[in-house]
């Protein structure tokens, strides 16, 4: 399992999709992705994240023989390349088994369970780690009207539900990471809700992750196309650490890993010092 110490992880995305909103088509190729793999590392990665179907806003289903194509030789190479830990993005319980099998340890699902029956089994039988993301709707239709009466109690009740299911079926809690999902299936005022909140997640003693990467809300924000948003991801990374988040999904992993130190150093000694005055 990943540990997890005082200081937040970066997770590196290793994209091996032609259709990715951010790096769409640069590392399809088997070698090229293991390159950049190995790069995320040196700069800095703690674990990585290796994906072969895109979720992006409006993204088509991506069949099993494919994504097996696309991410079993990427997984089976990056495991032998580096020594971090290995995340599988998939909801695909066929997926999930053949990159555990090949070095995975983690299980990134944006369904969270729901996506595969057999998913569940392939987590508690091999004691994988397992992301639990949530997602309103599927990544075709999650942006055409999302609506919340309470974007925080309903996503805690959803987070409730899906623990209680997973543990029901032989997945132990310390497996488990939470991802409250920052633009799947949310307006901006979602999302900055959710950042702004993200301390109420605590509460499940669950990891939290959280990916704002170069996303669709910071460009509302700074009115900047996608790859220009270094400097908003900077700040809603720095903002997610103060808050309480275990883990962020990064793109720009030798950048976000100064944002990380800093804004874990400040949190810490806001900490600290709060004892002090308090003691």
């Amino acid at each position: 399992m990943i540990e997890f110490h005082a200081k937040p992880l970066i997770m590196g995305v290793v994209n091996v999709t032609p259709d990715s909103f951010f790096d769409g088509g640069r590392y399809v190729d088997t070698a090229a992705a293991v390159a950049h793999a190995v790069r995320l590392v040196e700069e800095g990665a703690d674990l990585l994240d290796i994906g072969a179907e895109s979720t992006r806003p409006g993204a088509d289903i991506v069949n099993e023989e494919e994504e097996c194509r696309r991410a079993i030789p990427v997984v089976t190479a990056v495991a032998k390349a580096v020594t971090v830990p290995i995340s599988i993005d998939t909801s695909k319980a066929a997926v999930a088994r053949m990159a555990l099998d090949a070095g995975a340890i983690l299980v990134n699902d944006v369904t969270a369970l729901r996506g595969d029956p057999a998913m569940v089994d392939v987590v508690a039988r091999t004691g994988a780690g397992i992301v639990l993301m949530h997602m309103n709707g599927t990544p075709r239709t999650m942006q055409q009207a999302p609506y919340y009466d309470d974007v925080i109690g309903e996503i805690s009740d959803f987070f409730e539900e899906r623990i209680r299911f997973a543990m029901a079926h032989g997945i132990v809690r310390r497996q488990i990471i939470l991802d409250p999902g920052i633009g799947f299936g949310k307006l901006l005022v979602h999302n900055l809700t959710l950042l702004a909140q993200l301390r109420h997640f605590l509460q499940f003693e669950c990891p939290l992750l959280i990916g704002v990467s170069h996303k669709a809300f910071l460009g509302q924000v700074v009115d900047r196309p996608v790859q220009e948003r270094q400097w908003a991801t900077a700040a809603a990374v720095a903002m997610a650490v103060d808050r309480g988040a275990g883990i962020l999904r990064v793109h720009d992993v030798k950048g976000m890993k100064d944002v990380v130190r800093v804004a874990a150093a400040i949190s810490q000694q806001t900490i600290e010092s709060m004892k002090v005055h308090h003691a």
